[in-house]
């Protein structure tokens, strides 16, 4: 089992998006987001495909092998169970979890924001996964936005909060905000699981993505985890 998280180094898009982006949408290049793609695959998998989702922010989780023909699931959840699977979750402000239980077999990636925190898409994720056979479960929690930085109405942090309580933050200017990684943690504390933190806020990094930085203009990072053969 393997895990990795990039960061906006190593690619070819170029302008505001350079240079590894690994954005499905935005204004770049697709030629140069398909390179970068490649360039992924070939260091991450030896050059086999990158399975990844289609995020709208959601609770579904899919499993690989239930997918049908080379549409993106439309999810935040992805989980595994073939040996040289590598999946793919794009972010670039949200929380990118990597999970894994390599004596079971069996991985997961999530793409937990704001709202797929709310609404439970990390428990069902580890659900779904114990559902195949996972009984220990280590977490990669990955480069994301900090609560000193995500600044939100108090109307939002309470409703998020009211589901979540160990999200509710402060940012340094002394605004209500969200701590999403704060709020990740817990819910893997619950289950739990082995937590890893890769501690890098997406805003304050500059070799980092951040939509909330950069607006439309953000490329996104990848955080990628591979069941080896």
């Amino acid at each position: 089992m393997e895990v990795a998280f990039t960061d906006r180094h190593g690619g070819v898009s170029g302008g505001s998006f350079a240079s590894l982006n690994l954005a499905l949408v935005g204004g770049d290049d697709p030629e140069a987001v398909e390179e970068n793609h490649r360039r992924v695959g070939a260091e991450f998998n030896g050059g086999g495909p990158l399975l990844g989702m289609f995020q709208v922010h959601g609770p579904d989780v899919a499993v690989v092998e239930d997918q049908p023909g080379t549409a993106l699931p439309e999810c935040d959840g992805l989980v595994a169970t073939t040996p040289g699977s590598a999946l793919l979750v794009r972010v670039a402000d949200c929380v990118p979890i990597l999970l894994a239980d390599p004596d079971a077999g069996v991985v997961g990636a999530v793409h937990a924001g704001r709202q797929g925190l709310a609404v439970g898409v990390l428990p069902a994720t580890l659900d779904r996964m114990r559902g195949l056979g996972a009984r220990r479960i280590t977490a990669w929690v990955g480069p994301h936005i900090c609560g000193r930085c995500y600044e939100v109405p108090q109307q939002l942090q309470d409703e998020v909060a009211a589901i979540v309580p160990e999200s509710r933050a402060t940012t340094s200017w002394g605004t209500p905000s969200l701590d999403l990684g704060a709020g990740v943690r817990a819910q893997l504390a619950t289950v739990g699981a082995e937590v890893v933190t890769v501690d890098r806020c997406t805003r304050e990094d500059a070799d980092l993505y951040s939509f909330r930085r950069d607006g439309a203009e953000a490329g996104r990072l990848g955080g990628l985890v591979r069941l080896r053969p």
